[in-house]
């Protein structure tokens, strides 16, 4: 019998080191030549890790969330053979991607140990115990982004109640989260037990973007009211004219037609759509719309962006954001879509309140935000010269602005032109 050490290969693009975020072995599994042993995060993306001989798991290296460098012992493997086995080419070459995670900012890890060539690390160093791997109930029907996000978070399928169709969706792995303690439904008027949770992976990626965005960004914020009465109805005879086109021309809401109206009025604005390099001093202007479209995932929330927005019409834009939000909440988007976004929308939809305060995706400068649509009686012209009380929706746009490089004066005004768009919708589909 021999031992083999599987060392955190180089991943690339210059990473240094990874975050634990998954193990998919524990000390006295047997695992298979290619088989799964652990999931990384970088700053660019997760990566799975795929054992490059068969044996017998006597060493892992690290708990969940702990930051490794790129050299070190990941796991020990007891072998068949000589009494040392020299690494396969595979693990030179490095891992497979997995999925991507969220990067909207440079997160700066610390506290990895150097990289240096030292003999075989004690077993102290490892951890010689971890939870049984998860299994899956065979009879659930649920997807294999819903399988997945289970088994990351140690949940019995069987034990979570479907909401409809007998299918396990995103939203009822939410209910067991926020209902659930000690792995079962709470009897009615239990106090739920404190929970202690490790802030790891995109969440931890997440706290450290925001961190760093409230901290070097001195933000400010104007809020305006919007009339959306003729774009709703444009919006509902839109929908309604696509006939046979339906196949190719998706379902309109409103986020397409908000980012037509952003695009026609960011050429005026220069300022707006850009990047703003702080420790160089330099603030770059974008000639193209990159927009960011910031989405809640089961892991938190990420911004997958629509590359050239200025240059698809209403359908096209539709389908983009359909997909990258797919893509986003499964996992697959790739590190790509998740980056170089010039300036960012941020939306709750139906529960979007009265007004929000985005906080701005760095290095942007400025980040966009509708509100909930509410009906409410406004004085409107009564075409005889005089006014009349009507029912009319409307809607409240935020936008969050660096007040380094924006001023208060030009994100006004950038509402303002927003306003006269969105209230006078037909200029939307006009050249």
């Amino acid at each position: 019998m021999g031992t083999f050490t599987f060392r955190l290969p180089d991943i690339g693009e210059g990473i240094a080191e990874a975050e634990i975020v998954a193990w998919h072995v524990k000390v006295g599994d047997v695992v298979a030549e290619d088989g799964r042993v652990a999931d990384l995060m970088t700053d660019k993306a997760t990566v799975e890790m795929e054992s490059p001989v068969a044996g017998k798991v006597i060493s892992v290296a690290g708990e969940v969330g702990d930051v490794i460098a790129i050299g070190s012992p990941l796991v020990v493997i007891e072998t068949e053979g000589a009494d040392e086995v020299e690494p396969a080419a595979e693990a030179v070459n490095g891992p497979s991607i997995l999925r991507q995670a969220q990067d909207s900012g440079r997160a700066d890890v610390a506290g990895a140990a150097p990289i240096a060539d030292t003999p075989e690390p004690e077993p102290v160093a490892f951890r010689s115990e971890e939870p049984a791997p998860f299994i899956h109930a065979p009879k659930v029907l649920a997807s294999p982004a819903v399988r997945a996000r289970a088994e990351a978070l140690g949940i019995d399928l069987g034990q979570v109640k479907p909401s409809e169709e007998g299918r396990v969706r995103h939203a009822d792995l939410d209910q067991f989260l926020a209902y659930n303690a000690g792995g079962g439904y709470r009897p009615a008027g239990e106090a739920r037990k404190d929970e202690t949770v490790k802030v790891i992976g995109l969440r931890r990626r997440i706290a450290e973007n925001m961190a760093a965005a409230k901290r070097h960004i001195p933000h400010f914020t104007y809020v305006e009211e919007c009339d959306v009465t003729a774009l709703e109805e444009m919006r509902a005879q839109l929908n309604e004219a696509r006939g046979s086109q339906s196949a190719i021309r998706p379902k309109l809401t409103m986020l397409p037609l908000l980012i037509t109206a952003i695009c026609k009025t960011l050429p005026d604005f220069p300022m707006l759509n850009a990047r703003y390099d702080d420790e160089a001093g330099v603030v770059t202007r974008l000639g193209a719309v990159h927009l960011g479209m910031a989405t809640q995932t089961p892991g938190g929330l990420m911004v997958p962006v629509i590359r050239d927005a200025q240059d698809r019409n209403l359908w096209q834009l539709a389908s983009e954001i359909a997909r990258l939000a797919d893509a986003a909440r499964s996992g697959t988007a790739t590190s790509g879509e998740l980056s170089g976004s010039t300036i960012t929308v941020t939306s709750l939809g139906a529960l979007g309140g009265v007004a929000t305060t985005p906080v701005i995706n760095r290095p942007e400068v400025a980040i966009i935000g509708p509100n909930r649509i509410v009906e409410r009686p406004m004085f409107v012209p009564d075409g005889m010269g005089g006014e009349r009380v009507a029912k009319r929706k409307l809607m409240n746009v935020s936008i969050s602005c660096d007040h380094r490089v924006v001023d208060g004066w030009d994100a006004a005004s950038f509402v303002q032109a927003l306003k006269r768009l969105i209230e006078t919708p037909v200029l939307l589909l006009a050249d």
